[in-house]
């Protein structure tokens, strides 16, 4: 069995039922940022040392601030996931780049 993915999540003030439909793709929540603070429209944001995964919720998020945090990871080499948050939405994009529950690698 693959190890854990660590994920930052960007968007959003709850989660909902996203964080169990995450760990059922043993995915691990690290950090959530709501996006909100003025500060994560810098260009110079650095992502959490250990992220593997970068979740942006658009339906949540400006475009500086997906922008400066798609920059950070692509920095970082860093995989983004890109939906709005719904647990359908992300199911949707969890299967299509490959984090589905019956992919036996989970890069």
């Amino acid at each position: 069995m693959s190890s854990t993915v660590k994920a930052v999540v960007v968007g959003a003030d709850r989660l909902g039922n996203i964080p169990q439909l995450l760990n059922a793709h043993n995915i691990l929540i690290a950090h959530h940022i709501s996006g909100r603070d003025p500060a994560h429209q810098k260009k110079t944001l650095q992502l959490p040392s250990g992220t593997d995964l970068l979740i942006l919720l658009t339906d949540f998020l400006g475009h500086n601030v997906m922008k400066t945090f798609r920059a950070a990871a692509a920095r970082s080499g860093i995989r983004v996931l890109a939906c709005r948050r719904s647990v359908c939405c992300m199911k949707k994009a969890l299967s299509q780049c490959g984090y589905c529950e019956s992919c036996p690698d989970r890069n």
